[in-house]
């Protein structure tokens, strides 16, 4: 009777264990592997054409994958949840998302956690539907987190995922390549993990030189930054690299730090500072860069709980780094009250020197 019990426990236990061993060994074979550059396709609808002296608008909105709305949660971030509530929700999200790029027509439109196959956005192709309400823009599209299946958390896993950076414009582009970024997790937690990238855009202006447009979604939950530091050093690298040519700059997107010329201590709120949210680092990039960052407007708050205004530890991680050759005319963060991502959108207004 013994032998038998052990013998059932045993298998109790090899199952699982053999369960488990054969999904790590697929993720392992399957896992995205882009090319340190990789050229990307994009729709090509827009006919303007840059010049030396234009003002153009830039907006940076990390959609949140239009199911971190103000009654979300997530896991990652100490909450329970890793989807959205429901396909309706989603649904209702994505439309008023579409429905504030429409109404802000800004020339740029930097975009981040845009879902096109993802079980926590319910297989919604959110790219396409966010092109398809701009008709007018040209539209590309590069991939940073590409996972068959997240099985955390154990008991509401996040399941497929399948999403990514979009840049939007209304001015027509020479090209657009996605750059990995360096620093990764161990084996096997970054086969569950995003593959960090920025998209670099590039646009002819007459006269010669360009528009170097970067969309860009650093990492956030690091410990200790090793990360974050490879990520960092490899931009500045490419950002001195395109400053020597005497390129226009626009970098923008969401950076995951706490950025220079904002407080988040000047945003009502009852919860400390995350431990993930670190200060930017002032010795970053060539002399002369400048920030174009709103510090009255939160662009983030935290997921630990869902939204309570006074509640939630509040911070402006979203914003624009732009070369000297390009005058700052305005910033102002758009408080939609995080109604529909966890993230509010910021814009900015340049012109080209």
């Amino acid at each position: 009777m013994l032998r038998k019990t052990l013998k059932w426990v045993g298998w109790i236990i090899a199952v699982p264990v053999a369960i488990a061993a054969l999904f790590l060994i697929y993720v392992t074979v399957v896992d995205y592997k882009p090319e340190s550059e990789l050229e990307l396709e994009a729709t090509h609808n827009s006919k303007q054409v840059l010049k030396q002296g234009d003002s153009v608008t830039a907006t940076t909105f990390n959609i949140g994958y239009a199911g971190l709305d103000l009654g979300q949660d997530f896991f990652m971030d100490g909450g329970k949840t890793s989807r959205s509530s429901s396909k309706k929700q989603t649904e209702a999200n994505l439309a008023a998302i579409a429905d504030f790029l429409e109404k802000a027509q800004s020339d740029f439109f930097l975009l981040q956690e845009v879902d096109t196959g993802s079980s926590r956005s319910y297989q919604i192709d959110e790219a396409a539907e966010l092109s398809d309400s701009l008709p007018d823009y040209d539209s590309t599209y590069a991939i940073n987190y590409k996972v068959p299946w997240v099985p955390v958390p154990v008991l509401d896993p996040m399941g497929k995922v399948k999403s990514g950076l979009m840049t939007l414009s209304s001015y027509q582009s020479a090209s657009h390549t996605r750059y990995d970024l360096p620093g990764k997790e161990s084996w096997p937690v970054q086969q569950m993990e995003l593959d960090r990238a920025y998209i670099a855009s590039r646009f002819p202006v007459e006269g010669g030189r360009e528009l170097v447009l970067i969309n860009l979604h650093l990492s956030a939950f690091d410990k200790g930054g090793v990360i974050r530091k490879q990520q960092l050093e490899f931009l500045d690298g490419f950002v001195r690299k395109e400053s020597d040519k005497g390129n226009y700059l626009i970098v923008g997107g969401d950076w995951n730090h706490s950025l220079p010329g904002t407080n988040p201590d000047a945003f009502d709120s009852e919860q400390e500072w995350p431990e993930w949210l670190q200060p930017f680092p002032e010795s970053f990039g060539p002399e002369g860069l400048q920030w174009a960052n709103d510090p009255a407007t939160p662009s983030v708050r935290t997921l630990d709980i869902p939204y309570e205004s006074g509640i939630n530890f509040l911070a402006v991680i979203d914003g624009f780094l732009v070369s000297p050759n390009i005058e700052i005319m305005s910033v102002s963060g758009h408080d939609l009250g995080f109604a529909n991502s966890d993230h509010n959108p910021v814009t900015g207004r340049f012109v080209l020197k």
